[in-house]
């Protein structure tokens, strides 16, 4: 039996290169989806404690995207959405989230009617009939009057279909967030930087999000070199100001947010009311302060990641990338290790 080898994050490096870029200045990490253009390839999760408007607003501010999420009534997305156009002066760069059943395409029209130009259609496996029929009765509805991510995927074959049922840019990876548990639940899935690799193969007119797996802004830089063109972030923006619920603080002086996947059974149960079989959980994650730090953060280190390359933007990257593939030894020493001596033990 022939099986699929499969790498994600940790697995590989990039090879540094030659290079002449004396300042982060000179590195422009820029990329676009149609017209709208981004400073920084980076997209918030719509997961409801990640992207309300407030998220929205900062990483438009920031250069990115947020996508406002749908586990709501439409009124209340409308809401938010027109909360996000109100601070930020309706710059066309205003995305929120849909699903595949029920009153879908209402949903679509209401936000559409409130000044959405982006419509994210979001489920967990975007390969599908529903999915399909979703995009076909959207670009009859719309045309090309809006701009559609869709997923997720993690096949050549999955953003090929979505490509050509209507999608501009598609969402690929599934079971690899931080809170997902739907490979353990399933069975089924593919590594994060596998799926990159597998989707960059495309030889649609459609952009590339990598979605889920993603801890620290080297991951970015590989998820860019290895073909996409932006990344899609939860845990890493999850537990900020700007990310909805209240902070908590606990006995030890810690303070933390909740952070849950949309497939947990808390989630299910206030958003349907009901639970099905789960394919993620509910956690906290600790407190981390402004998104906009957060942010300022991973563009610096994606833009010098770039720099030890010799790569000034994300062509430049693709084309002269080399990688390597690392040990688990390899992988331990690429990590922070002082503290850890050989035996195990702190010193």
């Amino acid at each position: 039996m022939k099986f699929k080898e499969a790498v994600t994050y940790d697995d590989m490096l990039i090879v540094p290169q030659y290079s002449d870029i004396e300042s982060r200045k000179e590195v422009d990490i820029g990329n676009s989806l149609g017209h709208r253009k981004f400073r920084i390839p980076i997209i918030s999760s719509p997961m409801d404690t990640v992207t309300q408007a407030d998220m929205a607003v900062a990483m438009y501010r920031s250069g990115g995207l947020g996508v406002l999420h749908r586990y709501n009534t439409i009124a209340e997305q409308s809401i938010m959405a027109r909360e996000v156009i109100d601070h930020t002066e309706w710059s066309g760069n205003v995305a929120a989230a849909i699903g595949v059943t029920g009153e879908y395409l209402k949903r679509a029209e209401t936000l559409v009617a409130t000044g959405v130009d982006i419509l994210c259609v979001d489920v967990a496996h975007g390969h599908h009939s529903l999915m399909k029929k979703a995009l076909t009765t959207l670009r009859e509805a719309f045309e090309n009057h809006i701009y559609i991510i869709a997923g997720n995927v993690c096949t050549l074959e999955g953003i090929n279909d979505l490509a050509d049922w209507g999608a501009d840019a598609v969402r690929c990876n599934i079971g690899g967030g931080s809170i997902c548990s739907t490979r353990i639940v399933t069975g089924h899935g593919l590594p994060g930087l596998q799926t990159i690799f597998d989707c960059a193969k495309t030889d649609r007119d459609v952009k590339i999000i990598a979605d889920g797996g993603i801890k620290t802004s080297g991951d970015i830089v590989k998820a860019l070199a290895a073909g996409a063109d932006f990344v899609m972030c939860g845990s890493l923006l999850a537990g900020t100001t700007e990310s909805p619920g209240k902070i908590l603080n606990l006995p030890d002086n810690s303070r933390v947010k909740e952070y849950r996947g949309m497939a947990s059974k808390d989630a299910q149960l206030d958003w349907r009311k009901k639970s099905s079989t789960p394919e993620g959980v509910a956690s906290y994650i600790p407190f981390k302060g402004s998104v906009v730090d957060i942010l300022a953060d991973l563009e610096g280190g994606i833009k010098s990641g770039l720099s030890y390359t010799g790569a000034r933007n994300l062509t430049e990257l693709r084309n002269k990338v080399e990688w390597a593939r690392q040990t688990p030894a390899g992988t331990q020493e690429s990590g922070t290790h002082i503290f850890t001596a050989q035996n195990g033990s702190k010193k």
